[in-house]
């Protein structure tokens, strides 16, 4: 549990260092950082919208040959049933 304390203290450590670094800069350094942080969120969001995409994709995919499927043994069935009567 300990560490658990500990590690959260560090973590609210240099946060609270990287909240002073950032208000004792420069205007131009502030921006910078503000440039940076929505590059990030661009390329997060990014990524997350290729990720759902390829989801998407894949989830089309299944569906599609899970009627293909579907299909094969309705005529699967039919050919039985013609087969049945046949007899």
């Amino acid at each position: 549990m300990s560490t658990k304390r500990n590690g959260l203290l560090a973590l609210l450590g240099l946060g609270a260092l990287a909240f002073w670094k950032y208000k004792t800069s420069t205007p131009e350094q502030q921006q910078a950082v503000k440039d940076k942080l929505n590059t990030a969120k661009d390329n997060l969001n990014k990524f997350g919208n290729d990720l759902k995409s390829k989801a998407d994709e894949v989830a089309s995919q299944v569906k599609n040959k899970a009627n293909e499927y579907a299909n094969k043994a309705e005529n699967k069935i039919e050919e039985v049933k013609s087969d049945a009567q046949s007899m």
